[in-house]
């Protein structure tokens, strides 16, 4: 019989990159109704003002990170499973960088297998306890990346052989027609917020004055919850704002919704290029490359880790960080080279890069485990 797979992570409804993460990982691996999820849910987890506390497909309890304690529920949860795969990022856990999910794993009595979403350079003291104990405490660790196991290995006392790098996967976007336009299309996609790095994006564009017809830029998603909650639309108006003071406002569409599935592969597909003006040198894994990169669409990317790694090989070109002259020169040129174009199979190894593929590696891994692990007795106690 197939194992059955208990996640643990932030879910949708809730609208991040972990949250979309975890529903494919858990649609492609979960074998329909026999997983399930148990969902993170911080009280200040809103989209449009409405409280993301509903049913989800697959969720089978609820972690309210704000409740004292509420780690022990989630635990008897996920133990009813053969398999516990859990999602890890600093901010979605209680307590000081998150150090309440060490309990959990610690009253685990199934196999459980971390994923972990960052890899700091430099944590702080904490921040570097609290990873080593979790990877000493669970049976597997996932980095997305090879750049993030070197970093687990180089920087953090963690045992080598429990970690596996299994890549993020990419959706199938179809091989329907391209969206036909008269212009060239530039696209950013996810959360908005300080750090996306669309100002240099939005001077970039401004440089391109030499291209015709003059490019439009789409910026699309909403404004990450966190950055609404403490600092309004501040970053997405200064953004408004100069855009103003480049002269290229008609020339970018804002679309400020979180897309459904359908809506996003529509728009991808009517992309020339993806632009990701990150400002970030530490983004080990990166859910819209993969997607972009998965889609065939060519890729301009400042040098964080994981473009720096997948666009090796890859449909895309590489530009210093905070450089509006490269990047408008690297728009300029894929613009100009439309057969960069390559789609995933241009990527060494592409097609293993797709869902049902990286599943299969989660699979396999997860055999292994149950093959290998002697079950515990008992929890062991917090």
């Amino acid at each position: 019989m197939p194992a059955t797979y208990g996640f643990l992570s932030t879910y949708p409804p809730t609208q991040c990159g972990l949250a979309t993460f975890n529903a494919a990982l858990a649609t492609h691996l979960g074998n329909g109704s026999s997983s399930g999820v148990v969902r993170l849910l911080a009280k200040d987890s809103v989209s449009g003002g409405i409280e993301l506390d509903r049913a989800a497909p697959r969720t089978v309890h609820t972690w309210h990170t704000d409740t004292a304690g509420g780690w022990r529920a989630a635990a008897d949860v996920l133990n009813r499973y053969d398999v516990a795969v859990i999602q890890h990022e600093y901010g979605i856990y209680p307590g000081d960088a998150g150090a309440e999910v060490l309990p959990l794993l610690g009253a685990l009595t199934v196999p459980s297998i971390v994923v972990l979403h960052t890899v700091l350079s430099s944590p702080d003291p904490l921040q570097r306890d609290v990873l080593e104990r979790i990877a000493a405490t669970a049976d597997a660790v996932v980095t997305m990346t090879d750049t993030a196991r070197q970093r687990l290995t180089a920087g953090y006392a963690v045992d080598p052989r429990k970690i596996s790098v299994i890549p993020h996967g990419a959706a199938s976007r179809g091989t329907g027609p391209r969206v036909d336009h008269d212009r060239p299309n530039l696209l950013s996609w996810g959360l908005l917020g300080p750090g996306k790095g669309i100002e240099w994006a939005l001077r970039a564009l401004a440089l391109l004055g030499d291209v015709e017809p003059a490019p439009v830029y789409t910026v699309a998603g909403r404004t990450h919850p966190k950055v609404l909650e403490h600092f309004g639309d501040e970053y997405r108006n200064s953004l408004k704002e100069l855009a103003g003071s480049l002269g290229v406002t008609e020339q970018v569409r804002w679309e400020d919704a979180y897309l459904e599935e359908d809506e996003l592969s529509r728009l991808i597909r009517s992309a020339d290029v993806v632009v990701l003006p990150y400002d970030s040198t530490e983004q080990v894994t990166s859910g819209v490359l993969i997607e972009a990169v998965g889609a065939g669409i060519p890729v301009v990317a400042t040098e964080f880790p994981h473009a720096v790694e997948l666009l090796a090989d890859g449909p895309g070109l590489l530009v210093p960080h905070q450089d509006p002259e490269a990047m408008a020169s690297a728009i300029r040129h894929v613009l100009a080279e439309p057969h960069l174009s390559v789609g995933l199979t241009g990527l060494a190894g592409g097609p293993t890069l797709r869902w049902p593929a990286v599943a299969a590696r989660y699979q396999a891994l997860a055999s292994r485990l149950l093959t290998t692990r002697t079950p515990l007795a008992t929890p062991v106690p917090a």
